[in-house]
């Protein structure tokens, strides 16, 4: 492994572990759909019934 290898594997660790976070954080902020814009209103299963028709 050279050093552009172990690089790349930190990036990759270090963006995959901020996503994990970030969900772990919104779900446990009580966000039913994470990523949902209406995610706090939202009633769960992201057919999201406060979308706009």
């Amino acid at each position: 492994m050279n050093a552009v290898d172990i690089v790349v594997t930190l990036i990759l660790v270090a963006v995959i572990g901020g996503a994990v976070a970030y969900i772990i954080k919104a779900k446990k902020s009580g966000q039913k759909c994470v990523g949902c814009p209406h995610s706090k209103q939202c009633g769960g299963k992201c057919g999201c019934n406060n979308e706009k028709k």
